[in-house]
């Protein structure tokens, strides 16, 4: 390797986010070490797997070894947060106190608990009264408090995800599932905004973010603005992406309220049911004061491409 050549390590290259910063860091030049439990022979050129355990803080201080930029894309699955969210963080924590790396992080808006307002800064009050927002700023509280020991962090907030390969979100597991039976299914009220990140334009933002990272000292925290839209406004553009009429259904709430007791799965996304039922929009002018303008592909193209991706992987 070349010493003008940065190099990141990417934690869950695999997972969604994972993925699309993947992708972005190798299209920008960068080295990147993919991590994940697994083998992959199929990482492109310019990119390095590397096999380990998350959960074990050695392997990821050993992995992050001579990298600039370290990305907590690790995400356990709803079920698993309890367990698994606090000590992953904890380990790319280190990681990043080891190696000088900056470290980044994909936030969200649990943060801002049950009552979260229609528009969301970074100076919004931040309330723990569920089990993941509780989880989540104990997380970011864990970085600021690093950075007295003078390990840089950037914490970049988002909106629901949508767009790439990977699979697991609201978007492919629910809103365009039946899409082949001409049905787009919304888990809330038509009428209310609610916050998408379309992944590539997102990643891009890592990036830019990343050349930046010799003047982002401390515990720094931005919002991605996205798409902030409503349930009918997706309708629409989705009928314009496909190329076809789809009829609007409800997500079946009654039903998963039912099956909850007794379907650990189904009793987390009820937990985060206020999600949808709450108008929220992310404020990213801090985020545009420093990079000027910020990724943002049209919702129609970004939703074609978010379909067509997932036909790949199908």
């Amino acid at each position: 390797m070349t010493a003008s050549i940065p190099t990141v390590l990417i934690l869950g290259a695999h997972r969604r986010f994972g993925q699309a910063a993947t992708a972005a860091f190798v299209t920008a030049g960068w080295y990147v070490r993919a991590q994940s439990r697994r083998p992959d022979a199929r990482w492109p050129a310019g990119v390095t797997g590397v096999q380990c355990d998350a959960l074990r803080e050695a392997d990821v201080v050993r992995a992050a070894q001579g990298v600039e930029v370290i990305i907590n894309a690790l995400n356990p699955l709803y079920t698993d947060w309890e367990l698994q969210a606090r000590p992953l963080a904890a380990n790319a924590l280190a990681a990043a106190e080891a190696s000088g790396a900056l470290l980044m992080f994909p936030g969200n808006v649990y943060n801002f608990g049950k009552n979260l307002p229609p528009r969301l800064t970074a100076d919004t009050p931040e309330i723990p009264d569920n089990s993941k927002a509780r989880i989540r700023i104990e997380i970011e509280q864990q970085m600021r408090a690093a950075a007295a020991r003078g390990v840089n962090s950037v914490v970049v907030r988002a909106g629901d995800f949508f767009g790439g390969q990977a699979r697991g979100a609201w978007f492919d597991l629910v809103i365009v599932k039946s899409l082949s039976k001409g049905k787009l299914v919304y888990p809330g009220p038509t009428d209310q905004v609610h916050s998408w990140a379309y992944l590539p334009d997102l990643a891009q933002v890592f990036v830019r973010l990343a050349e930046q990272r010799g003047q982002l000292r401390g515990a720094q925290r931005f919002h991605f603005g996205g798409h902030a839209i409503t349930g009918s406004e997706l309708h629409g553009a989705m009928q314009q992406a496909s190329g076809k009429s789809l009829r609007l259904n409800a997500f079946p709430w009654g039903i998963i309220r039912l099956i909850a007791p007794f379907a650990p799965m189904m009793k987390a996304v009820v937990e985060m049911r206020y999600l949808w039922q709450r108008p929220h929009a992310l404020e990213d002018g801090p985020l545009h004061a420093l990079l000027g303008k910020i990724p943002h592909t049209p919702l129609p193209q970004a939703l074609a491409q978010a379909l067509s991706d997932l036909t790949q992987n199908a």
